[in-house]
This record gives structure tokens, sequence and C-alpha cells, in this order.
């Protein structure tokens, strides 16, 4: 299925193309869109689809304030994933589902951290792009 094609089930009267570029008040997010499968409101992004540490997003569609297409990327067997930068609405909540082991204790992952240090790394090259380009 293409973007657009997956696109057109969400409500995109919710997602509205800003002329000029993304907004301002949005932060972006990068992966493989996918359908919420129970709450029609809701998408979910895998964010690092092919990477060794894929993560499971979950958004409110009306948080989503710009879309852009990207490239697809290519698993080994040769199927392609359509990708998308999706710009949400700053304050916005979003769900990580982190994966764990049901063991006594239950052992957790421990990957909430590394996203956390993987999204502060990309705010933090925006902010100093920004500043060389002089905004």
């Amino acid at each position: 299925m293409s973007i657009g094609s997956y696109l057109e089930t969400l409500p995109l009267s919710e997602i509205a193309k800003h002329p000029g570029g993304p907004p301002k008040n949005a932060f972006p997010f990068t992966g493989y869109p996918r359908q919420h499968p129970s709450e029609k409101d809701k998408l979910i992004l895998i964010y690092d689809a092919l990477g060794l540490n894929p993560t499971v997003l979950e958004f409110r569609i009306e948080d989503v304030l710009y879309v852009e297409e990207l490239h697809s990327a290519v698993t080994q067997s040769g199927e392609g994933i359509p990708l998308v930068k999706l710009w949400l609405r700053k304050g916005a909540h979003g769900v990580i589902l982190e994966p764990f082991e049901v063991d006594d204790p239950v052992k957790f992952a421990g990957k909430t951290q590394e996203l956390r240090d993987r999204f502060s790394n990309i705010r933090t090259a925006k902010m100093n792009s920004a500043k060389s380009a002089g905004v």
C-alpha cells in the first residue's frame, strides 16, 4: 500500500499541510506509519523500522500537523517500506511501546532512555542548524 493510499484511510481533515513547509510549533518523527488496529483516531509509527531497535510509537491523528513523504526503505528480501516524516504538535502526548521479558522479576529492554537520547540529539541538531542559518 502506498503512503498516499494509507493516509487516505486516515481522517485527513485533521492533517493540514502548511504552505512553505512544516509549522514552527511541531516536532518531527520519522518512520513507517500504520493505522491503529482498534482506535481509528490514532496511528502507530514504527520508528527505526529496519534498524536494530525498531520502536512502536502511538499518536493521536489530530496532533499530526504536517506530513512529508520520504523515500521507501528496502528490506533484505527486497520489500519496500514507505517512510514518512510526521510533524506533531509540540505538547502532544504519545505512547512508546517498550518490549520486556516476562520473568521474575520482569526484565525491561531499557530502550526508553536510548530513545530519549536519540530524540534529544535530533532536537539539538535542529537547533544548531537553525542557529547557523541565522534563524
